[in-house]
């Protein structure tokens, strides 16, 4: 059976061209009603233009779907709310919301104007926070939601020249995993995907020869499996492009348990580093209690 969308709401920040584009229009393609959200202005979030929102919902109306252009700034507390507010006010409810909204101001960190790093924090990490946090009573009381923080390898691996973007990216992970604990149980699943595809933030770095192979809609198309009604999953990070698809998870290796009541000298530490970072048997844990409880246990049998 086909994935469909039909009577479900869907919010899409920073749709205005690349992968934000691509979402809109398959969700609208498939029966939804889309917000196109998109500030209209350049790569580094400065400036800002109705047209690129306006196009794209032409487009999507051309085609004989349903959608109405937001031109708010993700990066307030008011502009979060004016996009979740827009597609109440035309459509009545939010199903689904994808966090893909993003700048980009590349510099070595000792280069970098501080005020160049809270701009990414304030798109990338606060825009996902403020239009969640919007949206999010609504799902819980409608018990269903499906949200999609747009992620990158760049936080979850690093990169140089990119410690403003990488630090906004690792920290939607985090926001994600906290999401999880407090919105699965009333069906409303959060997840991360971190895509690799040619857009505005990319082009002028991508090779030439990988840029033809990088469509957005390879990205799109895990986008719409993660937002479907069928899907379950939740606090999934998942690399996506190219028709590359892979999991990412945070493991914790056993570790190693020094004897006794004593703490260990650094000495101590240093000569059993091989045993504490042997990952063998390393595990991901559900939660951070998860974690503590495993930990005591590991504890408790070794006294």
């Amino acid at each position: 059976m086909s994935i469909s969308f039909d009577g479900r709401v869907a919010v899409v920040t920073g749709a205005g061209s690349g992968l934000g584009r691509s979402h809109a229009k398959y969700f609208a393609a498939n029966g939804a009603k889309v917000v196109v959200n998109d500030l209209g202005g350049s790569v580094a979030g400065t400036g800002g233009s109705s047209k690129a929102a306006d196009e794209v919902v032409k487009e999507i109306t051309d085609a004989g779907g349903v959608a109405v252009a937001n031109y708010d700034s993700v990066a307030s507390e008011e502009g979060g709310a004016n996009i979740i507010k827009t597609a109440v006010d035309n459509f009545g409810k939010v199903d689904i919301l994808i966090n893909n909204a993003g700048n980009v101001r590349d510099k070595s960190f000792a280069k970098m104007d501080l005020k160049d790093f809270t701009s990414l924090m304030d798109v990338h990490l606060m825009g996902a926070v403020y239009c969640t946090k919007a949206c999010w009573p609504m799902m819980l009381e409608n018990r269903y939601g499906r949200i999609v923080h747009t992620t990158s390898a760049a936080g979850l691996f690093g990169t140089h020249g990119h410690t403003n973007y990488s630090s906004a990216k690792i920290s939607l992970v985090g926001f994600m995993n906290a999401l999880k604990q407090e919105g699965t149980s009333k069906n409303v699943l959060v997840n991360c995907v971190a895509p690799m595809a040619l857009t505005r933030m990319t082009e002028e770095v991508m090779s030439p020869k990988l840029a033809p192979k990088m469509k957005p809609e390879y990205v799109t198309a895990l986008m719409a499996w993660l937002c479907s009604e069928e899907s379950t999953l939740a606090g999934e990070i998942i690399e996506a492009g190219m028709g590359y698809y892979s999991k990412v998870q945070i493991v914790e290796a056993p570790g190693y348990i020094f004897k006794g009541e004593e703490v260990p000298a650094p000495e101590q530490i240093r000569d059993s580093w091989d045993k504490i970072s042997d990952m063998t048997g390393a595990l991901p844990y559900p939660g951070a209690d998860d974690v503590i409880r495993a930990v005591f246990g590991k504890l408790k049998a070794s006294a």
